[in-house]
Parts: C-alpha cells; sequence; structure tokens
C-alpha cells in the first residue's frame, strides 16, 4: 500500500480539525499501480485543504503516468489560483491538467490514449466542494452511504436511461468504459457538487477498484466496523482484494468533524 502525497497557504479559515486518511494498494491482478491520491489537511493554495482521487488508464506505464501528472499538475495550478471560489479554483486547476495532459501524449507515441479519471475535493467551513470527471466517486457515510457523484460511464448512461438496473450495472461486461476522462478531449465537462456537511458524517474518495469489488452497504459496514480513519482504508482495501482485487484501489476517509474546536 502507498501512503498518500502533502503539501501545504489560505485565505479561508477551518472552525473544525478532522482526521484523514488514504492508501492505494496494486490489487491482486494487476502488475502497475495506476492509482493515486493526494490528501493535505493543510492549506494549498486558497484552499484549506485538499483531496484528489485519479485511475489512469492506458498502455503499460501511460496509466500511471497520467493519473499522477495530473493530480501534481492540479495541485501546482491551485497553489497559483487568483480564482476567488473553490469552485473556480477547483474548475481552472483540471482544465489546465487537461490540457497539459493531452501536450504529453503528444510527446510520446506509448502515451497515445493515455487518461485518467479525477475526484477533486475541498472542505471549508462546514461545505464540501467537489469536482469529477470519470467513474472514480466521492460518497456522504452516516448511518446511510450516498453515492454525491455521478459516474461518467457507458452504463451509467444506460441506468440513468432505464434501459438496466443498478444491480444489472454492477455486473455488466461493458461497465469499464467510461464516457468522459481527463486528457480525452480539450472541451472538458467536470461536474461539480457542494454539499453542507454535519456531524457523523464520514467522507470516503476512490476508484473503481473499491467500489466495483464491495457492494454500498458493505463498504459502509466496513467502515463502521473500524476505530479510526486509517483502519477503515485498510479494512476496505483489504475487502477489495477479498473479492477479488481485480484493479488497483486508491482509497481516502475524511472524518470532517473529528475534533471540533
Amino acid at each position: 500500500m502507498v501512503p498518500a502525497d502533502n503539501c501545504g497557504g489560505s485565505t479561508w479559515r477551518l472552525f473544525f480539525m478532522f482526521k484523514t486518511f488514504s492508501a492505494t494498494d496494486v490489487g491482486r491482478k494487476r502488475q502497475i499501480n495506476q492509482d493515486f491520491v493526494f490528501s493535505s489537511e493543510n492549506p494549498v493554495g486558497s484552499l484549506p485543504n485538499l483531496f484528489i482521487v485519479a485511475d489512469g488508464m492506458g498502455g503499460h506505464a501511460a496509466g500511471d503516468f497520467a493519473s499522477s501528472f495530473t493530480t501534481r499538475t492540479v495541485v501546482d495550478a491551485i497553489k497559483v489560483s487568483e480564482q476567488d471560489t473553490p469552485i473556480r479554483i477547483l474548475r481552472e486547476a483540471i482544465e489546465k491538467a487537461n490540457n497539459a495532459l493531452i501536450e504529453e501524449a503528444e510527446k510520446k507515441p506509448e502515451y497515445e490514449g493515455m487518461g485518467t479519471t479525477i475526484v477533486a475535493a475541498t472542505i471549508v467551513d462546514d461545505y464540501i466542494y467537489v469536482a469529477n470527471v470519470g467513474d472514480s466517486r466521492l460518497y456522504l457515510v452516516n448511518d446511510d452511504i450516498v453515492q454525491i457523484t455521478r459516474d461518467h460511464s457507458l452504463v451509467e448512461e444506460m441506468v440513468m436511461a432505464g434501459r438496466i438496473d443498478k444491480e444489472e450495472a454492477r455486473v455488466h461486461p461493458d461497465k469499464n468504459i467510461i464516457t468522459r476522462a481527463i486528457g480525452a478531449a480539450p472541451d472538458l465537462k467536470i461536474d461539480f457538487f457542494d454539499m453542507h456537511l454535519q456531524e457523523g458524517d464520514r467522507i470516503l474518495m476512490c476508484t473503481d477498484g473499491l467500489s466495483n469489488m464491495v457492494e454500498d452497504q458493505d463498504i459502509r459496514m466496513v467502515m463502521e466496523g473500524e476505530n479510526d480513519v486509517a483502519g477503515m482504508v485498510y479494512a476496505l482495501i483489504k475487502a477489495a482484494n477479498k473479492n477479488g482485487g481485480k484493479d488497483n484501489i486508491g482509497v481516502i476517509v475524511i472524518e470532517p468533524f473529528a475534533e471540533e474546536i
């Protein structure tokens, strides 16, 4: 398992402290880990904190490069951003990373067709702001588990159209085909979400190496069975591997109200 990166400068102030933990795992079937996570409880540019999960795609090392390069480009862009709201900051940074990844793909034949999903989030006071491209996910976990992001995938479009249900989507042979990715096209569409957080809420960010291997309610039960965020992350990775570990697994767990001040 690989712990997340960290880095840190802010104009917003948090009125509570929170606990986080993150890790990636290669899984049981893959030779290369193309998942990449970034977790900073400290300020990054004007944002008071920053969390990113990315799942790369592409032959050999291209997916590995795509996820790490995109994440680091987003972080660097946020550090120098002059935008004035979390959503504008995230939008600008992700668009810059998309254009930069396309440019990188043009430099080497082995990078052709590479791309990555991304879920990026920041917590400002008692709100979380989220940006999403692809099928990596952000969940809100409390008494229930709710997927906040919407998958940009072929099977999700089929579910939305009423052609299949959620249970059929989980086992559909085309479930890994995504319809949006960083690096796929210059005209990038990004989904944004904002949500009020309450005491007892936990945030889970993950790649499909977890969500495809463990049912949502089982994810919640695994988290409920652990006493701290590190235990939750490792238990989720263990559960994904126990169920087959068919893909890399990237996980971030955040407890926003762990220590109110």
